[in-house]
């Protein structure tokens, strides 16, 4: 019998960068911001083209992806609500060597790159958090990078899951093996096996490209260190977990 699934961790549906900034900084932004869906496959960037806006995300996950030589797809990292799509905006660059798209939809707001860099140059609180949010979303890529050498696939599609989950403000979400595939590095065989022992434990329900997470504490107990150290940098730096 499947179990009722298991409760979202609450977090209000809009984006937390922009519920840190003090009220000033807030009202500067918000003249600038643009809503929009952000359904599933939608690109935020190309493969080492100009990003022309800075998304951040309300609700849902994009995924930030390179391909290499022979068609693998490697996801690098994640983006949810706690951050945004845009860093070398940030950063002082305009392109980066990766591309971006909803892995799970939701919606969000964005902002012109002109705009962006101009309310940079005003809004104090917005030009302090952004580079600390930029070392946080540095930590999680090197964070990934420890953990698709030391985890097993189930302690990584744990991580992913509970990642996922704590995002889409939603206990089901929509996800194929050949996306979650993408995302932890492997071949579709090996995530249905991963996907099938999490299933076996009554921790998660999977059918037809939808997950249900159904008991997200055996979830974290199965779940890598990583994890919880992602979440810990992201509230560290950005006061907010990731």
């Amino acid at each position: 019998m499947q179990q009722p699934a298991a409760p979202v961790i609450q977090s209000p549906r809009t984006n937390h960068l922009l519920a840190a900034l003090p009220p000033q900084d807030m009202k500067a932004v918000r003249a600038y911001l643009e809503p929009l869906p952000l359904p599933l496959k939608f690109v935020l960037f190309e493969h080492n083209q100009p990003q022309t806006h800075v998304h951040f995300v309300h609700r849902g996950v994009a995924s930030l992806v390179r391909e290499m030589a022979d068609g693998t797809i490697v996801e690098i990292a994640t983006i949810g609500p706690e951050g945004a799509v845009g860093l070398p905006l940030v950063l002082g660059g305009e392109s980066m060597a990766a591309r971006c798209f909803m892995q799970v939809p939701g919606e969000g707001a964005r902002i012109e790159a002109e705009d962006f860099r101009e309310l940079m140059g005003r809004c104090p609180a917005l030009r302090s958090l952004m580079p600390r949010y930029a070392l946080a979303f540095m930590n999680q890529i090197a964070q990934n990078a420890a953990c698709n050498r030391v985890h097993s696939i189930e302690e990584r599609a744990a991580r992913w899951l509970l990642m996922t989950h704590d995002r889409v403000h939603e206990a089901s979400f929509p996800l194929t093996q050949e996306f979650l595939g993408q995302m932890l590095g492997v071949r579709r065989p090996t995530v249905s096996l991963a996907a099938g022992m999490l299933a076996k434990a009554g921790l998660i329900h999977y059918v037809r490209g939808q997950i249900t997470v159904l008991d997200r504490a055996g979830l974290e107990g199965v779940a890598c260190e990583c994890y919880r150290a992602i979440r810990d940098e992201y509230e560290r730096l950005v006061g907010v977990p990731g």
